[in-house]
């Protein structure tokens, strides 16, 4: 745990295999991060280097999907066995595979895949990441009830988030009466947050309102509604926490969202930037600050609601235009 005494977590939000043999180690071994995501946009950078291409043109598989399964799941496997002690000592330790994106409205396929990579990657610490769609959380549910940790993705509106926690719960208590006196699969609620800005920012500007405020304050709103709830097998994780360009610190939004019993997966560029100084954990505007903040936004008439449907819709597309690359390159 990167910080023990409010339990904030920080992940690594990328996988590569010469970084998984090499840095990955260190920053686990050091007690900088003690957990790790990806996603098709991740493994579409890391397999267009020579080490991938090398391991696709040895391969004796030609079907594009059960090579890419094969690079990602070895990845993965090699990232959980870094991260185990972690996982053992209770320390989190997880890492994340994300289902094929194309299949966000399809709830038995994305079942049957979940499990299916699951399986194969045969490692106690694995999350399988679920796009938070209605298809979806029916997925999360049922996975959850057969103890398979899940990381729910692409969380931009708290009616998402009370989705999410709805499938957590049912699937908690239905793996509790299968299984009683064993320790409940966990589950993550990600958080996407500078997404926000980068959407309403120059919106925001011309109405005199802070900039790279809203995404902040969407996410602390989420982060709410989760503590709130408290399933004690469920956490919220902050993501898409890299900043673009220079107008903010590189760990702009690590800082701004180091709260109690939270993770962050970041960048390693942004990692980096963040451990260089010491940083104290953050206390979470209250309620009635986010309601008053979105109030204002509201009656600035900026639509808080379009830009859910913007982000979900965005972010579901851009993960499947990665996830096809990925095809065609392996073809």
């Amino acid at each position: 745990m990167y910080n023990n005494d409010v339990k904030f977590s920080l992940w690594c939000d990328f996988i590569q295999r010469d970084f998984l043999d090499g840095e990955f180690k260190e920053l686990v071994n050091d007690k900088i991060i003690n957990g790790a995501t990806s996603n098709p946009a991740i493994f579409k950078s890391a397999f267009g280097t020579e080490i991938y291409k090398t391991a696709v043109k040895n391969s004796d598989k030609r079907h594009p999907k059960t090579l890419y399964e094969i690079l990602a799941t070895q990845d993965i496997k090699i990232a959980a066995t870094r991260l185990i002690k972690n996982y053992a000592n209770d320390d989190d330790g997880f890492v994340s595979i994300e289902v094929d994106p194309t299949l966000s409205n399809d709830t038995e396929a994305t079942i049957a895949e979940g499990v299916r990579l699951y399986n194969s990657i045969k490692m106690p610490n694995v999350m399988i990441k679920i796009p938070a769609t209605k298809a979806g959380f029916d997925a999360m549910s049922e996975l959850i009830s057969q103890g398979i940790n899940i990381n729910a993705t692409l969380i931009f509106s708290p009616e998402q988030a009370k989705g999410c926690l709805d499938a957590f719960k049912k699937g908690s208590e239905i793996y509790a009466k299968r299984y009683p006196n064993t320790p409940l699969p966990k589950g993550v609620i990600s958080i996407f947050v500078s997404r926000f800005d980068r959407l309403l920012d120059a919106k925001m500007a011309s109405k005199n309102l802070p900039t790279a405020q809203i995404g902040i304050m969407n996410a602390t709103k989420i982060y709410h509604i989760i503590q709130d709830q408290n399933l004690p097998n469920v956490r919220a994780l902050f993501a898409s926490t890299g900043v673009k360009g220079d107008e903010l610190r590189a760990d702009y939004y690590v800082r701004e969202l180091m709260f109690a019993n939270s993770i962050n997966t970041a960048p390693l560029d942004t990692i980096k930037a963040f451990i260089k100084e010491k940083t104290q954990p953050k206390t979470p505007s209250s309620k009635e600050n986010i309601n008053a903040f979105f109030q204002v936004v509201k009656n600035a008439q900026i639509d808080i609601e379009a830009a859910y449907k913007e982000l979900l819709s965005d972010g579901l597309m851009a993960f499947e235009i990665a996830f096809d690359d990925i095809m065609r390159n392996l073809s």
